[in-house]
């Protein structure tokens, strides 16, 4: 047991093109553990992806509706499009409640420990506070930016102070520009099938 908690701590300060991906599972006696090969016939969550890059996925599941419920419930009260917050939530963790980016972000939306604590989320990887600190943390981005999707989005990404310092607008960083588009294409599929 000390000598696996000795490896997993040791491999967590390695470079992570050295490791490759992190993967962690929970066996069935409910202990979590943590592997560089993804687990064979076992749901597996992305710990640390395999190329060291943000956490792009390439699939998501559109129809997913397993926080459909949160993400309505707290929409309604902070007055924001539900479709929006969905799609956040597709392009942020894939709907992954455990998920972490290698640049700290926790849980369904993503929230660095700063804005967590910004919008007192406790427990980022609790669905219900996550949800609820994401959106509402979301309402403040469209009230600084004044509505404007694009620099809401922006400000979601890379932070408001860097939309700020790029005198209110979008950043000149690629992943900030790509994550808009993607934000944006989930966002309008998602209106396309709620008018449908």
């Amino acid at each position: 047991m000390y000598l696996k908690i000795l490896t997993i701590s040791f491999a967590l300060f390695l470079p992570l093109n050295v490791i490759g991906g992190i993967y962690g599972y929970i066996d069935s006696r409910g202990v979590y553990h943590f592997t560089n090969i993804p687990p064979a016939g076992k749901k597996y969550h992305v710990i640390v992806p395999d190329d060291n890059k943000s956490v792009v996925y390439k699939t998501v599941n559109i129809n997913n509706k397993d926080y459909d419920k949160l993400i309505y419930e707290y929409s309604k009260a902070f007055d924001i499009d539900p479709s929006l917050v969905k799609a956040i939530v597709m392009a942020e963790s894939n709907f992954n409640p455990l998920a972490i980016s290698p640049k700290g972000a926790q849980g369904l939306m993503q929230l660095m420990p700063d804005t967590a604590r910004l919008v007192n989320v406790e427990n980022p990887f609790d669905p219900h506070e996550n949800i609820k600190g994401g959106i509402k943390y979301l309402k403040m981005l469209e009230e600084i930016f004044k509505g404007d999707l694009e620099l809401m989005l922006a400000a979601y990404n890379a932070g408001p102070a860097r939309v700020m310092e790029n005198k209110m607008n979008i950043p000149p960083i690629e992943e900030t520009r790509t994550y808009i588009k993607r934000v944006k294409y989930y966002y309008n599929k998602l209106k396309k099938q709620n008018e449908s």
